[in-house]
């Protein structure tokens, strides 16, 4: 498999706190890799170090093969990069397609020939002269991925691309991620907290904990691996715990009054069990595991921590 970014035993200190621990990943040509990970897990300093915004204690990266050490080569393979880190970088007082100028200057590209072409791509072309300043947050969102996109890379890294969106805008960036990976072959790099969405994109996870990958797989393997479960609303969620844990069942709560049951139980000795505790079931269905609740199992503890 040709990879577009492999890592090896990538770490990165500062002083006593170690963000990157032997963080090892790789990112296949073609994917939508789906980086998936709390807070302070070290999502956002693997993608400064990719995009050269910082150097790795120890370890080592490569971009289309390059390796990190190759300084003049890897600085020719990063302008097949574009990237999204942390907010996007925008001059707020100019239009949308000013900022690609100004980005296109940057880059030392010799024509704006195709800025319209860019525009229509991020549905930002009718925006005229309105200044970034007065751009919806979904809109300013669309115009950073653009300003990403030019020089044309074919790997574009993003963080967090969707949070703080409305449902409107997430559609928007959903639908324009889908199409640069479809029509333009587009390798993408997304990290996010917002799981369900991710699941819609992803082609392939990795799944970062104190700064290492715990778990890389495919999108077709984490299907085949999700385990079915039962889901249960109730009146006493504590009564239901009580209940599973002298069966030895495992389970994960959700809320106050549902969770997940793994495994396959018998629904009446169940009811029986849980009236005998003055516990009443609302509703039960069978459903497969989410992307959330896998890696909730697979880490432990929240996501958003």
């Amino acid at each position: 498999m040709e990879y577009v970014l492999t890592t090896s035993s990538l770490e990165k200190c500062y002083r006593h706190f170690k963000a990157l621990s032997g963080l090892t990943m790789h990112v296949p040509k073609g994917a939508i890799y789906g980086f998936v990970g709390k807070n302070g897990a070290g999502k956002t300093t693997l993608i400064r170090i990719i995009c050269g915004l910082q150097e790795p204690t120890s370890g080592g990266y490569a971009l289309y093969g390059t390796s990190n050490r190759q300084t003049p080569e890897l600085l020719k393979a990063r302008h097949r990069i574009g990237a999204v880190v942390e907010t996007p970088s925008l001059y707020l007082d100019m239009t949308a397609e000013d900022n690609l100028k100004q980005q296109y200057q940057v880059l030392g590209l010799p024509s704006f020939s195709d800025i319209p072409e860019l525009l229509k791509l991020v549905g930002l072309s009718d925006t005229g002269r309105k200044k970034a300043k007065h751009f919806s947050l979904g809109m300013r969102q669309r115009l950073g991925i653009a300003v990403a996109l030019a020089g044309n890379p074919d790997f574009l890294i993003l963080d967090e691309p969707i949070n703080g969106l409305d449902p409107q805008g997430i559609i928007e960036i959903r639908e324009l991620l889908l199409r640069l990976n479809h029509e333009r072959q587009i390798t993408l790099l997304i990290s996010s907290h917002i799981l369900d969405e991710l699941s819609r994109l992803a082609t392939h996870y990795g799944f970062i904990d104190d700064g290492r990958i715990v778990k890389e797989i495919s999108a077709h393997d984490l299907e085949t691996a999700c385990r079915k479960c039962v889901y249960i609303e109730v009146s006493d969620v504590k009564a239901l715990a009580r209940v599973l844990d002298e069966r030895h069942f495992e389970y994960h709560i959700l809320s106050d009054q549902s969770a997940n049951i793994f495994g396959t139980i018998g629904v009446s000795k169940l009811a029986k069990a849980l009236e005998q505790e003055n516990c009443e079931i609302f509703s039960m269905r069978d459903q497969g595991e989410t992307l959330e609740s896998y890696y909730i199992n697979l880490i432990g503890g929240a996501l958003h921590e």
